[in-house]
């Protein structure tokens, strides 16, 4: 008779959870941006909010909030409710790079956070103002050798500025590096010529290199994007070997019940595979890359050991 009053409460104390799983979501989710709007990670979170909000009806806002390599949103969602209704859309800045580019972070990537799922990889454009005397990515190194420190470069994440300092490591070349808080205000500065190139994601800056205000020079895919075919790879541009890519994933903060995360797993991946979001990537260069929670968090171990080895050879000293 206690065996099966037991078995009732254990049964009775599931229905809850259950329900409360399939009825999330049942209010507004938000979905933070380390970034600016009009930034890759904040077109996508669009693309994929609109998706969850068609499947579920509950309204799915995006509240962005760029600055210190996206450290003030980790921090801000960390620090919320953990019940899914605030997540963070991010990439391996936060997760992976800052960790080994600053000595002390308000957040940590690993604790503060359960992985939902990844979401896209994507990769970079080097771009110029028009005016710069260069034709090539030899033509840009060459410049920089020829005048040391006087060739400036934006970057607002850290796969922008690791980009930049991986060219420099491996051809000695010596630019001045511009911080910015995100990747859209360097490439309005680069196009009013305040500074002079980026490395920078596809889909900031593809519209700009169409419109003639930008001037690209190669990409950092270890092939052809064939976003922009004729554009050469930096591998076969003087730089064997080079490559140089960026991950997006959703995060939810720690504590979040197993049972929300994976309604918010299944509804990010359904999300992916809808024409609109696929055709977000096409347009932007991206790679569709989904993965359970437990399939994200072992690629962001990996990613945290691969990019403190990029950044400790590249020899950039944290902050």
């Amino acid at each position: 008779m206690k065996l099966k009053q037991l078995l009732c409460a254990m049964l009775g104390s599931l229905v809850p959870m259950l329900a409360s799983a399939q009825a999330f979501p049942s209010k507004t989710i938000t979905i933070v941006v380390g970034g600016t709007a009009g930034s890759a990670t904040d077109g996508l979170a669009r693309a994929i909010a609109q998706e969850i909000t068609s499947e579920t009806k509950a309204p799915v806002i995006i509240d962005n909030k760029p600055g210190a390599n996206g450290a003030i949103a980790a921090q801000a969602v960390a620090r919320s409710t953990p019940d899914g209704y605030t997540v963070f859309m991010t990439t391996n800045t936060t997760q992976a790079a800052n960790p080994h580019l600053y000595k002390k972070l308000p957040y940590d990537p690993v604790k503060d956070f359960v992985p939902v799922g990844a979401i896209a990889k994507g990769y970079l454009v080097m771009v110029t103002t028009p005016n710069l005397p260069a034709k090539s990515i030899a033509d840009v190194i060459s410049l920089a050798k020829k005048e040391p420190g006087k060739l400036s470069f934006g970057a607002g994440t850290s796969s922008s500025r690791v980009a930049v300092e991986l060219v420099q490591q491996m051809t000695g070349a010596e630019l001045l590096y511009v911080p910015y808080k995100a990747n859209p205000p360097a490439v309005t500065d680069l196009i009013g010529g305040q500074i002079d190139m980026m490395i920078v994601d596809l889909a900031t800056t593809m519209s700009h290199v169409k419109s003639g205000k930008l001037k690209a020079l190669g990409v950092t895919s270890p092939k052809r994007s064939p976003l922009a075919p004729e554009l050469p790879t930096l591998s076969e541009s003087g730089l064997p070997g080079y490559e140089m890519s960026y991950w997006n994933a959703l995060y939810a903060p720690a504590g979040t019940p197993a049972a929300t995360v994976k309604r918010l797993n299944e509804l990010l991946t359904r999300a992916t595979q809808t024409d609109s979001v696929r055709k977000y990537m096409t347009q932007t260069g991206m790679e569709i890359y989904t993965t359970t929670p437990e399939g994200l968090a072992s690629f962001q171990m990996a990613e945290l050991s691969r990019w403190g080895s990029i950044i400790k050879k590249a020899g950039i000293q944290p902050e």
